[in-house]
């Protein structure tokens, strides 16, 4: 390299401290003057990052209750032994009446814990006391989820004509029709910053930087287009995804930062949402346009993109358009929303009586 040539490497500074934000177990055993430091810092950095946030969180939680159950028992968390996570899964299932799937991210999270210390899985299904519960466990509860409702067009219409208050209306419209059309889940519409907003003459493209499935942060683009609605059509009645963010950005003044925010009860705007008080504003947005609390039961967060798939399919939409806007991996989970609507449309055929 010439003397007068710079080559531009990241500050120590600002890689110890993203190293300090995360678990730095490779860092820790490593001094500054250290001639591993700078890789060591970024390594951990690395390993920071390569975990989901909410995943994370989960396991985190799920972890915590485990090792409370284990102190409550005189039993030992970490590590554990096969057969004191057989008796937890036991509990779970019969005591806690946990759904299978949950009990199975319980001995994730355990598992998770387990592979942080680089010690044996003690929730493996390869032991035989394991994996033999969790067979009951699913023999006797069942494998099948139960599934929210999907929204459709009608009761879209319905939760926008019947929201309240100026701004809070303005954004519970922008909220549910963008995160219909998009079929976004709640982490992703609660993660959307105005920068990742492109307008062009067709609609605007949302880039959506991570999700669930995409643990590798490829990310992906989804589409929003015009309604095909008239302009001079009143406020309430407009589905139009484009001008209703517009409007709620204008009216929020937003520039920059996350979209989606808070709304107090004066009409001021307030921090981001998150993605669990999205389900919240659905539930009360049914409420406003007429539901019963138990019929509100039937719905959550998760409705305006199984209603995207659902009503996108009926309305002639190919599987692999839907998938590519939603960004679903496998065929197998789509079915799930129209495998439903083709039973209940065969039903009614059926009864015709030809």
């Amino acid at each position: 390299m010439a003397e007068n040539e710079v080559q531009e490497v990241e500050p120590k500074a600002s890689i110890l401290s993203k190293a300090r934000a995360g678990k730095d177990e490779i860092l820790a055993w490593r001094p500054e003057d250290d001639p591993l430091f700078v890789a060591a810092a970024a390594a951990s950095s690395y390993i920071a990052q390569a975990q989901n946030p909410n995943t994370e969180r989960a396991y985190n939680s799920d972890w915590k209750d485990f090792e409370a159950w284990c102190g409550a028992k005189g039993l030992k968390a970490l590590p554990a032994v096969p057969t004191t996570v057989a008796l937890y899964a036991g509990e779970l299932a019969s005591v806690r009446n946990l759904r299978p799937a949950t009990v199975t991210r319980r001995l994730t999270a355990i598992n998770n814990k387990h592979r942080e210390h680089d010690l044996d899985l003690p929730a493996s299904r390869v032991h035989l006391v394991v994996s033999r519960t969790i067979q009951g466990i699913y023999k006797e509860k069942g494998r099948k989820q139960v599934g929210k409702k999907p929204l459709t067009v009608e009761l879209l219409q319905k939760m926008i004509s019947s929201a309240s208050g100026t701004l809070a209306a303005s954004r519970d419209r922008a909220l549910f029709i963008v995160g219909f059309a998009g079929g976004l889940r709640r982490s992703e519409l609660a993660a959307i910053d105005v920068e990742d907003l492109h307008p062009h003459k067709a609609g605007i493209t949302i880039e959506i930087p991570r999700s669930k499935t995409d643990q590798q942060g490829e990310g992906r683009e989804v589409e929003v287009v015009y309604g095909s609605q008239p302009e001079i059509t009143p406020l309430h009645e407009l589905t139009c995804p484009v001008r209703a963010l517009e409007q709620w950005l204008k009216q929020a003044n937003i520039t920059e930062g996350k979209v989606f925010r808070k709304v107090s009860y004066a009409q001021t705007v307030g921090k981001s949402l998150d993605k669990d008080s999205i389900g919240r504003i659905l539930k009360r947005g049914l409420l406003r346009a007429g539901f019963t609390r138990a019929q509100v039961k039937e719905y959550s967060g998760h409705s305006m993109r199984a209603g995207f798939a659902t009503e996108a399919f009926n309305r002639g939409a190919r599987e692999v358009e839907i998938m590519r806007q939603t960004g679903h991996r496998s065929r197998k989970t789509l079915e799930k929303y129209i495998r439903k609507e083709k039973l209940a449309r065969q039903a009614a055929a059926a009864k015709l009586g030809l």
